[in-house]
């Protein structure tokens, strides 16, 4: 079961969430939050805690600034990292149905006043000269040929395209536009082998200008990669 934190795939914007019936929303907990969500939306998977705990980790030590999260989702992932610190935050979705939910949890986590709630597509969600210390990025990461193993995921929330990185790369893109010079960003892939996919393709000119600092696995549910800017203080 993919482990991705429910972002939208850029190419499915003709298809608003909005037009499918209404779902009855569902409650998990996610670390010390309680989170809502429905069917339209990936459901929050435990193991991604990981991934705010470790953005919360590189927080402290960070540089100044806000945390930008990508491809949200129910924004658990982001608003757990939030919570553990004192940043304000940015949390982006293409899509308008998790955007809600994202408010509405962040209103329920009592972080409405820190947080802003960005329905945007990827490449087009910052605005003139945004940067962020921190920047956590959840895309969907399942191949195009393997999303049928998940029948019970909205497909939008799963589809990596061809090699289960296309919508990654995007957001490195816009990552390497807004990063802090000192930031650091938490991607969330599937497997080691799209980590070290990505890894060679930020060693080729003209890509980011970021790389791999350290990746961790768990077990067959995802990999967790920290990517900076190559010779920043943090490296």
């Amino acid at each position: 079961m993919p482990g991705t934190g429910a972002g939208m795939h850029p190419a499915s914007t003709a298809e608003s969430s909005e037009t499918t019936p209404r779902q009855s929303a569902r409650r998990t907990s996610f670390g010390s939050l309680s989170i809502q969500y429905d069917d339209r939306v990936l459901t929050p998977r435990a193991w991604t805690s990981a991934q705010s705990m470790w953005a919360a980790d590189v927080s402290h030590l960070g540089p100044p600034g806000r945390l930008l999260e990508l491809c949200t989702g129910a924004g658990h992932i982001g608003l757990l990292a939030l919570s553990a610190g004192s940043r304000d935050g940015v949390l982006v979705d293409i899509d308008p149905v998790a955007c809600r939910l994202a408010r509405a949890n962040a209103e329920e986590a009592g972080l409405d006043d820190r947080v802003e709630i960005r329905h945007s597509p990827i490449a087009s969600c910052l605005t003139d000269d945004e940067t962020f210390a921190i920047v956590i990025a959840d895309p969907p990461w399942v191949p195009d040929t393997q999303t049928d193993r998940f029948p019970g995921d909205p497909l939008t929330a799963i589809d990596g395209g061809a090699d289960g990185v296309d919508v990654a790369r995007e957001c490195l893109r816009t990552i390497d536009a807004c990063l802090h010079r000192d930031g650091a960003a938490l991607l969330q892939l599937g497997t080691v082998p799209q980590a070290n996919l990505l890894g060679d393709w930020l060693s080729e000119q003209g890509s980011p200008d970021l790389a791999v600092d350290e990746m961790r696995v768990f077990g067959d549910r995802g990999v967790l990669v920290l990517l900076r800017r190559p010779g920043s203080d943090g490296r």
